[in-house]
């Protein structure tokens, strides 16, 4: 039997783990959307998200082969990968479009609050207990955003509120993921939703041939728009993994507040590629997004840590 002490380091060797994994991620996951701005010049964002969706599938493929786990797929829930996969097409789409007239930093930091909608959103239709501190630091977040926006919003149009949709989009997918992965597989669920995306892309892309629309027109790639398609799906698939396999390492409370260090690896990497670089009031905009995803974050710590016995404690902690 092992002694406290080794079960200790044992634990906090795997959290360290989990960090490191996280951080690998965080600094992968902006070369996503590098590739996608490379890419989109000259294919449109409805295929670019299909082929995203090609390489994930065929990276996660033999890992489900290797987990045996087509047998634990839950046809009865097909109706909700579906919708799972819809919304996540639409958020990718609306992303990599958005990509074409913006900066990386500029759309990255707008798409943080999505942990601020998944915060209200769990309110409304979860019942999570959420109190005045949070929702005052979910309004906080917005206003940040709103920094980022409104010079965006005259600078590229409606093109700016796009990272909201986007947001909206994913905060809906992680609710939906909520409520199904306490009954599926995440390898599953992930396959699922990837293939029924690509489904989607494919309907549309089908329906967009000879419309002549950047969105939806097919196009054969040419030259190096081969290498950026397959750079997108590579590096999100690449970092996928090494986010699921941080999170099988380190609780998600220890591991979520990295996630805010994308805008400054976003930042980093669209500086050296493309020379955009945010202005004060942008950098403004961000910090106080993150600042109130933080804050966010640590409430959630906080409440969770709270004996659910002592019931006028858990009503006013958050």
């Amino acid at each position: 039997m092992s002694s406290p002490s080794a079960r200790t380091a044992s634990s906090a060797s795997e959290v360290t783990t989990g960090l490191v994994l996280m951080f690998l991620s965080v600094m992968v996951s902006p070369l996503i959307d590098i590739f996608s701005k490379l890419a989109v010049v000259t294919v449109p964002s409805a295929e670019i998200t299909a082929g995203r969706f090609v390489v994930q599938a065929l990276c996660m493929l033999p890992i489900v082969l290797w987990r045996r786990r087509f047998r634990d797929f839950s046809w009865r829930q097909s109706l909700f990968h579906a919708i799972r996969g819809f919304i996540i097409t639409v958020s990718m789409i609306s992303f990599v479009t958005t990509l074409k007239y913006m900066a990386v930093a500029d759309a990255i930091a707008i798409f943080f609050i999505e942990p601020i909608i998944v915060t209200v959103l769990g309110g409304i239709f979860l019942k999570e207990t959420i109190g005045w501190r949070r929702y005052t630091a979910c309004g906080v977040g917005f206003f940040g955003a709103m920094l980022i926006i409104q010079p965006s919003f005259e600078e590229v149009g409606y093109v700016a509120l796009l990272p909201v949709v986007s947001a909206l989009c994913v905060a809906i997918f992680v609710l939906m993921t909520r409520v199904l992965s306490h009954r599926e597989d995440p390898w599953s669920m992930q396959f699922q939703m990837g293939i029924w995306g690509l489904l989607f892309c494919v309907l549309l892309l089908f329906v967009g041939e000879g419309s002549g629309s950047d969105l939806f027109d097919p196009v054969m790639p040419a030259g190096s728009a081969w290498f950026y398609v397959a750079g997108v799906g590579a590096t999100a698939a690449i970092a996928g993994i090494l986010g699921v396999y941080a999170y099988r390492a380190a609780p998600a409370s220890t591991l979520a507040p990295l996630q805010y260090f994308e805008i400054v690896s976003a930042t980093i990497f669209a500086w050296l590629v493309f020379g955009d670089f945010p202005d004060a009031v942008k950098w403004l905009g961000i910090t106080i997004i993150m600042v109130s995803g933080l804050y966010i974050l640590w409430r959630e710590r906080r409440f969770a840590s709270k004996p659910v016995s002592d019931t006028s404690e858990v009503t006013l902690a958050p």
